[in-house]
């Protein structure tokens, strides 16, 4: 009997329910809830991602995975690690707990990986039979909110979140509106970070096309759409940047932009003719600034005074003759041209009717000709991006020509879209059904984007796809789109308010942003405020935006965009050459961005969420995670406060090492040897990738004026004693081969330990077309006061120089000067590893003085950005379900034996 019982016994406990999910077709957790009219689906798509949807009526079909929009791009995830559902609205996996009220459909969130389990939030559907449903969103513990996209909210303010305010679309949602003397974007990404203490931080991504009304005022938020269902993923991790990372994977990673992208491309509206473009690249030469392209307004396809060219997407041959023959000559020169192009077609032109005859342009009804309209550009209507065979058939007719013709990129302008056709009738992407206005306004930029990526995948293009939107919504990143603010007001207000714009729209999964440089609407402004505001706006910009694109309305051909034409010439030509020296470091940046969905230019709080002054500081941004920027956007500023997070940090221009506890610098200057320059600081264990920038300098690839080759791979460190390292990335900076495996990687790490700074320059790894085979190696070391007694490569003494002039000629060798040590190896195989390695006089004493800095701070991140396994606390396991297991077995022995020792005494 007592053989049979533990064997019955062990059948149970075999056949009990796991706390693992189920494989095969339970593997992604679906649980429907159902009042007497709505329903809320919940469905589990990983540990920390949790996937709703609530509406009216009948759920979705059982087991079906939800329905998603086009600005997402991954559907394919394989369900959570563990999962447990309660039967009675508790769903639970490794790291989230989700708790169902069956009567109000309210889903809370609580994240299970800190030491308790904490509330993130509570969200219920309301009114779901009303023309505009609503989530009610509970605050709980949140103290900051960003995200949300693009919009100029406070003339003159750079910082501030959205907690106490309310966020406001135009009237279909995504529109261009008047702020502050222009008119800027007002773009929906609708991905909301909430923050509380520490790292207590969740997203919220509402999956809606239409537009969302956001107000977080009061104890409990709400957003408002005319979506039906709704439906929102919530997402939990350890900290932002483990946050943003997901949401990337779920919407798109950026792609790398081609190397150029990063340089100086000056525009305007417009140039008239070949004649005025040679002018300023003749100007720009003779001033000694690197360029990397023009930007051609619409003047370039023949204006739109009457008969307007609008949609024509062809040269206007009589001011811009022999197109391929300019492009190949600037292409010689190291240049390329983005051209201008809207989504309106004049009724005149033949393309009107090639397009309207195949319901390609978008329609007054389902079975009515062309919605058309009377605008500023002319008569006529507007591509219908929803129609995917429309799209391709019109890149393939008038894009992919001047793609062929070697046009670099494309300037997607008015794509809001600005104006619109009463009654405007849309195809509709396939499964949505959605026709309206208000059902595509919104993605209407994104479609446009995508059918310029797909065109390219079609006609086998080698170049990558370059797009610059004035408007976007979430998933525009992986079609190659970077965007900018539209036709900003100069003034230093809007300037201001562009930082706040930038921040929320980094978070937002926008890498590259930027603004007209100087402004668009110039106004009444006097040649002197001119002069002070485009000298601060382009040392903003220069560190800032990807592309850095001057750029204003000039019809009168009496105003100057040019860097060398209008501002300080000096401050505007050190800034651009700064932008061409950092521009590996960007580039590296970018890679980093497309492989993990690392920010490019994060603001301050990002890798900093511990440290409440830096909350709200959209005036404080980094590159990547080690160099720190303050802004100015204010006129006549000669000093200002900057705020350094907790540890050590160099001034970039100075060569000063700061100890900070977490603190305010008090009066940084803005001029260093009469030039005007943003304050940078440099975190201690920074490496930085630079390029060899002087007067031959002429584009991001290496060309120069007088045929030589200066292709040294220049590496800057702050040292410090906490090994750190950072990856340089390399391609042919054009093509996609990137994607493919075609790209070289440098590992670059440093170490200051018992009075040695080690600094390592591995084995280039991979190749591609064009990459050295060997190069020059310069390491420009920060030591400060430090006193160096040696300097070795790979264990060869280097000889000290004299002087600076001595260094430049000598085939190896080091220096010290202002507080620097230039080191460099003379031409090595870059798949050798070379190693610097820099003793110092009273070595102990200065290393333990910088480690005491680095354990008082424990908030100073290292570089490269680890992955979420290696820096997130582990969350603590839930044992939930084993000690279920535990106390059914206990029961089970218990009442076994009480059962078996009956039987013996009956």
């Amino acid at each position: 009997m007592t053989r049979k019982y533990i064997l019955g016994l062990l059948a149970i406990i075999f056949f009990l329910p796991t706390q693992t999910s189920a494989q095969g077709e339970t593997a992604v957790p679906y649980l429907t809830f159902t009042t007497a009219d709505s329903y809320l689906v919940v469905e589990v798509l990983d540990d920390d991602l949790i996937h709703f949807e609530a509406g009216q009526g009948s759920p979705p079909a059982a087991g079906a995975p939800l329905a998603t929009s086009p600005m997402v791009q991954k559907t394919d995830y394989p369900g959570p690690t563990t999962f447990t559902d309660d039967g009675q609205g508790t769903l639970t996996t490794a790291e989230l707990q989700v708790q169902v009220d069956p009567q109000t459909l309210c889903s809370t969130v609580l994240d299970l990986s800190h030491e308790e389990a904490l509330v993130l939030t509570a969200v219920c559907p309301q009114d779901l039979d009303a023309r505009k449903s609503s989530l009610v969103i509970d605050p709980a513990a949140t103290q900051h909110v960003y995200g949300l996209g693009e919009q100029f909210r406070t003339p003159g303010e750079p910082n501030g979140d959205w907690i106490g305010s309310a966020r406001e679309p135009g009237l279909f949602g995504n529109v261009m509106e008047e702020f502050s003397g222009g008119m800027v974007g007002n773009a929906q990404f609708p991905i909301l970070y909430a923050l509380g203490t520490g790292h207590n931080n969740y997203a919220l991504f509402v999956d809606a096309v239409y537009k969302q009304e956001w107000e977080f005022i009061g104890e409990a938020w709400t957003m408002t759409t005319s979506a039906d269902p709704l439906r929102w993923y919530v997402l939990s991790g350890p900290d932002l940047p483990d946050l943003r990372a997901d949401y990337l994977e779920l919407s798109g990673r950026p792609l790398v932009p081609p190397k150029a992208l990063f340089g100086l491309w000056v525009s305007e509206y417009g140039y008239d003719n070949w004649a005025e473009l040679d002018d300023k690249r003749q100007s720009l030469n003779e001033n000694q600034f690197p360029q990397d392209g023009f930007v051609l307004d619409l003047q370039w396809f023949g204006n739109i005074r009457p008969p307007s060219q609008m949609g024509s997407l062809s040269w206007d041959l009589a001011n811009f003759p022999d197109p391929a023959a300019k492009i190949a000559e600037l292409r010689e020169d190291g240049l390329g041209l983005i051209l201008i192009e809207e989504s309106y077609v004049d009724d005149d032109l033949q393309n009107f009717g090639l397009m309207a005859s195949q319901s390609y342009l978008v329609k007054a009804c389902d079975t009515c000709g062309p919605a058309t309209m009377r605008e500023w550009w002319g008569n006529g209507g507007m591509v219908d991006w929803t129609n995917e065979a429309g799209a391709a058939f019109w890149h393939d007719l008038v894009r992919q020509p001047l793609i062929e013709a070697g046009v670099f990129g494309h300037w997607t302008d008015l794509g809001e879209p600005e104006m619109v056709a009463p009654n405007s009738w849309y195809a509709g992407l396939p499964g949505l059904e959605l026709h309206d206005q208000l059902a595509n306004n919104n993605i209407y930029n994104l479609l446009w984007a995508k059918s310029i990526f797909l065109g390219y995948e079609r006609n086998g293009v080698t170049q990558r796809p370059v797009i610059l939107s004035r408007s976007g919504t979430t998933g525009i990143q992986r079609y190659g789109a970077a965007m900018w603010s539209a036709d900003i007001g100069s003034n230093f207000d809007s300037l201001a308010a562009h930082m706040n714009a930038q921040m929320h729209l980094s978070f937002s999964g926008l890498d590259y942003f930027g603004t007209d440089v100087g402004g668009f609407h110039r106004g009444n402004i006097s040649e002197a405020e001119l002069n002070e505001l485009y000298t601060v706006w382009l040392a903003n910009s220069a560190l800032l935006d990807v592309p850095l694109r001057p750029h204003t309305e000039n019809l009168c051909n009496c105003k100057e965009t040019a860097p060398d034409r209008v501002g300080d010439l000096a401050s505007n030509l050190a800034n651009v050459r700064l932008r061409y020296a950092l521009s590996p470091y960007y580039y590296s940046l970018a890679h980093l961005a497309a492989q993990t969905g690392a920010p490019v230019v994060p603001p301050l709080v990002f890798y900093y969420q511990d440290d409440l002054e830096t909350r709200e500081l959209g005036d404080h941004k980094l590159l990547g995670r080690d160099i720190l920027v303050r802004t100015v956007t204010e006129a006549g500023v000669t000093a200002v406060p900057v705020y350094l997070p907790a540890g050590q940090w160099v001034n970039f221009h100075t060569g000063e090492w700061i100890s900070s506890s977490g603190q305010w610098l008090e009066d940084v200057p803005t001029t260093h040897d009469g030039l005007f320059q943003l304050p940078l600081f440099v975190r201690a264990g920074a490496i930085v990738p630079q390029m060899f920038v002087d007067e031959q300098t002429m584009n991001l690839y290496g060309l120069r004026r007088d045929g030589s080759t200066r292709d040294e791979l220049i590496v800057y460190v702050v040292p410090a004693p906490e090994p750190t390292s950072f990856t340089l990335f390399e391609d042919d900076g054009r093509s996609p081969a990137y994607q493919s495996g075609a790209r070289q990687t440098t590992p670059l790490s440093q170490h200051w330990l018992d009075g040695q700074i080690t600094v390592d320059i591995a084995a280039a790894e991979g190749s591609y077309d064009g990459a050295p085979a060997s190069r020059d190696n310069v390491l420009k070391l920060a030591v400060g006061d430090e006193i160096v007694t040696a300097v070795s490569l790979n264990g060869t003494a280097l000889p000290e120089l004299a002087s600076m002039a001595a260094w430049e000629t000598a085939a190896s060798g080091y220096i010290i000067a202002s507080g620097e040590l230039w080191a460099k190896s003379g031409p090595l195989p870059v798949i050798e590893p070379k190693q610097f390695v820099v003793t110092l006089d009273q070595p102990v004493e200065a290393a333990e003085e910088v480690v005491a800095v680095e354990v008082e701070s424990t908030a100073v991140p290292t570089h490269p950005p680890a992955t979420p396994e290696a820096t997130a606390s582990q969350p603590a396991p839930n044992r939930t379900p084993l000690y279920i297991g535990l106390a059914l077995v206990l029961v089970l022995l218990v009442g076994g034996w009480f059962y078996t020792q009956r039987r013996s005494q009956g």
